[in-house]
């Protein structure tokens, strides 16, 4: 056997070796637990990511009260991000998260909405009578489990808004679909995320609720405790400047690590 025939032969196994762990590699898909609200932002930084490395993301997105009782119930997650501290409180009460990673990575801010064409005029002080400023229903976030129907509730209480508008609200699996139902003006008014606003053109914002009339809004990041070592790749991804671009592009706050 020549030199050269042992040099061509030893270059293509270790070609085919490369594709195989590759391939291996990418077929270890790592698994983002997203809240709902980071739909756009997350899908454009895993298409990022994914064309400079070869490891696969799948993106998983829901209220993030779902998806802590999924990752509760065992469900191979790898990353979780929150869209408030209370659901990542809860899984590292339970022990589920590898509590060294968890950074409060994004901010945002609560907003109230209305179907294109339909604003109206609400002054955010206690003797406002919200109930009559519009006709319909108000959607949002279930508000007993899902973050931005909880803040929407500290917010509507604080403003002494609850007794008076509580049998006319309509609450979502997650805040996209209480944004979808406010787009189709199935509901009158709506109580969202900012950075949901920004990806439609179906509603309008009336305003902002006081920052001081509800908890801070902040996204948590943290590797599940039982997260692939692929996972830590797109984990500080997540955290770099690259991504923050992006996180900032929606109009997320990018919070100090």
């Amino acid at each position: 056997m020549s030199q050269t025939f042992k040099t061509s032969l030893s270059f293509i196994i270790s070609l085919a070796f490369a594709c195989l762990t590759n391939h291996a590699f990418a077929e270890q898909k790592v698994t983002v637990f997203a809240a709902a609200s980071l739909t756009n932002a997350i899908s454009e930084i895993v298409t990022d990511y994914e064309s400079a490395n070869p490891q696969k993301i799948q993106i998983s997105l829901a209220a993030s009260s779902m998806l802590a009782k999924q990752i509760e119930n065992g469900a191979p997650a790898d990353i979780f991000i929150s869209a408030d501290t209370k659901w990542m409180n809860y899984l590292q009460e339970k022990d589920l998260l590898k509590t060294d990673s968890k950074v409060n990575l994004l901010g945002n801010r609560l907003v109230l909405i209305a179907p294109k064409g339909k604003s109206f005029k609400v002054d955010f002080k206690p003797e406002f009578n919200f109930a009559n400023a519009f006709a319909g229903k108000l959607c949002t976030g279930e508000v007993e489990s899902v973050p931005a129907g909880i803040y929407a509730k500290q917010s509507l209480k604080a403003l002494n808004w609850w007794e008076s508008i509580k049998a006319r609200i309509v609450g979502s699996q997650d805040v996209r679909a209480a944004l979808t139902l406010v787009e189709r003006a199935e509901c009158d008014a709506g109580i969202v995320y900012e950075t949901d606003v920004n990806v439609t053109e179906k509603v309008v914002t009336i305003a902002a609720f006081p920052d001081a009339s509800h908890d801070a809004i902040v996204y948590p990041l943290s590797l599940t405790k039982n997260a692939k070592p692929e996972a830590s790749g797109f984990y500080h991804y997540l955290k770099s400047e690259k991504a923050k671009a992006v996180f900032v592009k929606y109009g997320f706050t990018v919070l100090k690590l």
